[in-house]
């Protein structure tokens, strides 16, 4: 009974460094590390020892013949990552476990015995910050003082997971077994900028590291895109998940059609959540101001667009999969662009246009749906939005199409096409990519400050793409302080005063 990795795969790899026999790809050093949507066990070489279930920290690993019907793909969908791979490396006559070839999951580089305990800012509690603080928790001496400037810890994890991911969402917990470490202070409620400055970390620091993410949404560039009505997908995603800054009246679902604009993860999860039957949601982390939202909701009909084709959206397979297989909402590909029939038609067996031939076709009909209507998902391709129109709010989308523009009408259109980082005071910034300069987590130009996540790389990567960067960022300020490299600065620590004190973890 082999082991299958389902949808909630994080990517982290904690799960290849548990195996005995080397059989879950790719690695962290094998080139499609990263690139892939997910991990795979290789049900040929499996010996089914459940350590990778029990090292997952997000609970996507389950037994093939347990899992339940909604995740029964997901043994082929293990499978046929290995169609035309070798065996992983086993004995095949004796099935016995052999070496694992990979080391070490995050970290490969400590510091020297007695080597002085550095004094270490991260600034921003989300995942990215949390590996950088693992590292430097397990792996060095270092005294850690953890930032971040909402009042409660958590990032990507706690404010950007939808709700109905709990698994994904345990990963937190993980995370915040370290709060209580005694080489470890957390100041929440403390904004770099605002309440610190970057020269005050640097001056009482050794060493700081950014992990502040991209909370910027990337703009349509199209005219009315400011009305009233027209969301990021940000301040969704913030208002279902009870983000502090987003007020619980954010977002309007008095008209019978949003408009989605963006085919990735966070896209599908936002279209998810609005067609969502509200009694599925009660016993998830949704505000509860967002729930009683959802039940009187008169959204019926979310539109997702995308620019391209199928075959070049960005949603990973298993989100995917998650969308089509749902009971209770329809899932309808608008057929009204020739393309869009010809990418599925001649998609290739195992990418993610295949499965949209699950989905109904049809040339979708832009009446408005009424308030009896069943809940339905439409999906338009090669369409892209020229302008959001509306007296005082939005009222429509104007969207290409084959023989000209189509106005959809809808109340709410969400700019879900990405994300950017923010400046940040006294460091520099790369405008066009969103980041701040770097070599391998090193910033430009400032030695002892360094950063790690999407400020780092930009907006790629899901939750576990963030322990390798990370562990190359800890190993360049390991390497740093080994080399000398770092600022001289007397040995004290930033006063309590200033900082505030702890205020709740979770």
């Amino acid at each position: 009974m082999p082991y299958a990795i389902t949808q909630t795969c994080c990517t982290d790899a904690s799960c290849v460094a548990a195996c005995p026999v080397n059989c879950i790809h790719p690695t962290p050093d094998e080139p499609d590390f990263g690139t892939t949507d997910m991990l795979y066990i290789d049900p040929r070489s499996c010996i089914d020892c459940g350590a990778c279930a029990d090292a997952c920290p997000v609970d996507a690993i389950h037994p093939v013949d347990l899992l339940s019907a909604p995740l029964k793909g997901y043994a082929d969908v293990n499978a046929e990552f290995y169609a035309d791979r070798p065996t992983s490396a086993v004995d095949e006559a004796e099935r016995t476990p052999v070496f694992h070839r990979w080391g070490p999951p995050t970290f490969d580089h400590t510091v020297p015995a007695g080597f002085p305990a550095l004094d270490v800012a991260v600034v921003g509690t989300g995942p990215a910050g949390m590996y950088a603080v693992q590292d430097l928790l397990l792996h060095t001496n270092a005294r850690v003082t953890l930032f971040d400037r909402l009042t409660v810890a958590g990032g990507l994890v706690r404010f950007g997971v939808a709700p109905d991911h709990p698994s994904t969402k345990r990963i937190g917990e993980s995370f915040a077994r370290h709060h209580g470490h005694h080489r470890l202070r957390l100041r929440l409620g403390v904004e770099v900028g605002r309440d610190v400055t970057h020269a005050q970390l640097a001056a009482d620091h050794d060493a700081v590291i950014y992990a502040v993410g991209a909370a910027e949404s990337r703009s349509l560039g199209v005219p009315g895109e400011d009305l009233p009505g027209s969301l990021a997908a940000t301040t969704v995603v913030g208002w279902y998940n009870g983000h502090p800054e987003i007020a619980p009246g954010a977002v309007d679902l008095s008209s019978g059609r949003v408009v989605v604009v963006g085919t990735g993860n966070v896209a599908l999860d936002v279209a998810r959540i609005l067609t969502a039957d509200p009694a599925d949601l009660e016993d998830t982390t949704i505000a509860g101001a967002a729930l009683d939202l959802l039940r009187g909701s008169g959204a019926r009909e979310v539109v997702l667009l995308a620019r391209r084709g199928p075959d070049t959206a960005a949603y990973t397979r298993p989100e995917l999969m998650a969308l089509l297989r749902r009971e209770g909402v329809e899932v309808v590909v608008d057929d009204a662009d020739p393309r869009t029939g010809k990418a599925i038609d001649e998609a290739v067996p195992g990418e993610h246009a295949a499965l949209l031939q699950e989905a109904r076709r049809e040339v979708a009909d832009w009446s408005a749906p009424g308030p009896d209507a069943p809940r339905r998902l439409v999906l338009r391709f090669h369409s892209s939005p020229t302008g959001v129109t509306g007296s005082g709010r939005v009222e429509a989308v104007r969207v290409t199409g084959p023989d000209g523009e189509v106005e959809i009408p809808a109340g709410m259109v969400v700019r879900a096409v990405g994300h950017r980082g923010r400046p940040l005071a006294g460091l520099p910034f790369d405008d066009a990519t969103g980041t701040v300069p770097n070599h391998e987590g090193r910033v430009e130009g400032m030695p002892g400050s360094y950063v790690v996540g999407w400020i780092k790389r930009g907006s790629t990567g899901g939750i576990g793409a963030n322990r390798t960067d990370a562990a190359e960022t800890v190993k360049a300020l390991v390497d740093d302080a080994v080399q000398g490299r770092l600022p001289s600065r007397p040995r004290r620590r930033i006063p309590l005063p200033l900082l505030g004190s702890r205020r709740r973890l979770a």
